[in-house]
Order: structure tokens, then C-alpha cells, then sequence
């Protein structure tokens, strides 16, 4: 159960607002380096991360749940390990989010086909940045 190019491209040209579920304010973890790349492409990266719930981190408050975040989201991108995977596809159903992306190394193909079932694109075991710079996609102008 892998994306093809055409569903990845689809996702980050239509995307506009992302919830980065595993944010982390530790510019040593992937999920800061993603999210500043991310804004830095015109997306609007909105930080969940229980942890750090209140604080700022690169520009945007970080909520506790993706059921906090104020705004419509278009797009939920899971930095959390396959197992807890699970539970953020189940919220970002809830919610109404269009896409789950599930990072490099996360794997959860029951909670994918959730998430299918439900209508929701999935991208699963990819990373954003990597494919926003494989398929030269020009994604969400800012506002």
C-alpha cells in the first residue's frame, strides 16, 4: 500500500495547512528540520506535540491534539512511531483532514486502510521534503 507520484503530488499542490503530529522543538529530530522546510515552501505547519503543548515553535503555537488545532486541516504529517500511528489517523479522521502521511519508517497498514475507508488520501513510509525535491512540486503559495 504505497502512493504513486501522482497521488503524492496531488496531496502537497492541494495541501495548504499542515498539522505536524510529533512535532519537536529539538532541532536535532527530524520533525523541526521538516516543519521549518515545510513553511519555508508557503505551507502553514501547525505543531501538535502534547510535551510542549502552549509553547511557540517556529512561528506557530503547538497544540496538544490535532482536535485543539482552530483551523481546518488539510494534511496531518505523523512524526510518531507505527504503533501510535494508530490512534493520530483515527483523530485525523475525526477531524475531517484530506490526507494522512505517515513519515519514513512509519508503517501502520490497518490504520491506512482506516484512513482509506474513511476517503482520505494516505502516503505512507515517505517523507514530504524528500518528495517535495524528488518531483520538483511547487506547492501552496503563501497567503
Amino acid at each position: 500500500m504505497n502512493a504513486d507520484d501522482s497521488l503524492i503530488r496531488k496531496v502537497l499542490e492541494t495541501a495548504r495547512t499542515i498539522a505536524m503530529a510529533g512535532a519537536s522543538n529539538n532541532p536535532a529530530r527530524d520533525s523541526y528540520d521538516v516543519m521549518a522546510f515545510l513553511q519555508e515552501q508557503g505551507y502553514r505547519v501547525i505543531p501538535v506535540n502534547p510535551s510542549i503543548a502552549g509553547q511557540t515553535l517556529h512561528g506557530e503555537t503547538v497544540y496538544a491534539s490535532l482536535s485543539d488545532v482552530p483551523v481546518a486541516i488539510d494534511m496531518v504529517d505523523i512524526f510518531r512511531n507505527s504503533e501510535a500511528a494508530g490512534p493520530v489517523v483515527d483523530e485525523a479522521i475525526a477531524i475531517g483532514a484530506r490526507a494522512v502521511w505517515l513519515q519514513l519508517g512509519v508503517i501502520n497498514a490497518q490504520a491506512a486502510a482506516r484512513a482509506t475507508a474513511a476517503g482520505l488520501a494516505v502516503i505512507m513510509d515517505r517523507c514530504p521534503k524528500i518528495e517535495i525535491r524528488r518531483l520538483g512540486i511547487k506547492p501552496a503559495l503563501k497567503a
